[in-house]
């Protein structure tokens, strides 16, 4: 009976639909932001900026009470540091800017990723808090 209840109770988790406020985006996907990210070049050694916005799509809103932020920055083969490995964002017009201290440890180009970890207000009474992903690449120039 117990395993009846328990293979029930997980079926009925796994087709219900997200718990109203939180919502997981599929990867580049979303309904509140469009992600705009320019990849940098800089020399090896040198201290540059990486900057990745946020567009706020019409309807929606920035939730502004939320720390939002870029969170778990890695560079795909170690070609980058990190000025920090969390980065806040600032509430532009029309969305979210973040600032993304980084340094080319090596020339050539480095991919590198995270997640923006943001809210949203859409409406009267709807807001989420989601997570998109981050790609970009810097190149180390000697």
């Amino acid at each position: 009976m117990l395993i009846r209840f328990c293979a029930f109770a997980l079926a009925a988790l796994a087709t219900s639909p997200a718990s109203p406020g939180f919502e997981q985006a599929q990867a580049d996907e979303s309904p509140a932001y469009v992600v705009e990210v320019t990849d940098v070049s800089a020399k090896v050694g040198e201290p540059a900026v990486l900057h990745a916005t946020l567009r706020v799509r019409d309807g929606y809103r920035v939730l502004q009470g939320y720390n939002n932020r870029v969170i778990e920055l890695s560079s795909f083969d170690d070609g980058v540091a990190f000025e920090r490995r969390v980065v806040g964002g600032t509430i532009q017009e029309g969305g979210l800017d973040f600032a993304i201290g980084v340094r080319a440890t090596k020339p050539g180009r480095h991919p590198i990723n995270g997640y923006f970890r943001v809210g949203y207000i859409h409406g009267p009474d709807e807001f989420a808090m989601i997570s998109l992903r981050l790609i970009a690449s810097v190149n180390g120039t000697e």
